[in-house]
């Protein structure tokens, strides 16, 4: 079995090849943190799995025009943001309320009490980060969530890195006075 832990162990070569277990590998890496980013995007679950199905559609088909192996993640969220974004084009439709976030209380040794608390924490900040514009939102997802550089963010939605930064700190300010309104 493929081991994905690292970038530099990512089986694109062997997927360029036509290797089956090599692009369930490449699959099982990035097919949550791209429906993830694509779900911020068009707030339907179906539709998300439906994108991130196209996407590694678009992958097989063009793999051959990655040049450097070792960018295929953020090449791999180039072709999420262009289907996302061309899904939005086309829906023009308003974002819906995201849902509450579910789950059980645990039976570690956390105090209910305090797993209330960290939900509603987190309850809160996933309803302020909806609230900001998808541009803003988006290079947020991409930055913190996903981990991604600079850069690669700038080639994934196709700005310049200075709008990428400027993005960045606008969407940092907005969601702080966002919480902040929220706690008053």
């Amino acid at each position: 079995m493929l081991a994905v832990a690292d970038i530099e162990q990512l089986p694109v070569a062997e997927a360029r090849a036509g290797d089956s277990q090599a692009w369930d590998a490449l699959f099982r890496r990035y097919q949550l943190p791209l429906y993830t980013y694509i779900y911020e995007w068009v707030r339907d679950e179906q539709t998300a799995l439906d994108l991130v199905q196209e996407v590694f559609i678009r992958a097989v088909r063009h793999l051959g025009t990655l040049r450097e192996d070792a960018k295929f993640g953020s090449w791999l969220f180039g072709i999420a943001h262009q289907q996302a974004a061309q899904y939005w084009r086309k829906r023009q439709r308003h974002l819906v309320a995201l849902d509450e976030v579910e789950g059980e209380v645990p039976d570690g040794p956390e105090e209910p009490g305090e797993w209330l608390l960290r939900q509603e924490d987190n309850t809160r900040f996933l309803q302020a980060l909806e609230r900001l514009p998808i541009l803003q939102r988006s290079v947020l997802v991409l930055h913190f969530m996903e981990e991604l550089s600079l850069e690669e963010i700038a080639g994934i939605t196709g700005v310049g890195i200075g709008t990428v930064k400027s993005r960045l700190f606008y969407a940092r300010q907005a969601l702080r006075r966002l919480l902040e309104e929220d706690k008053s």
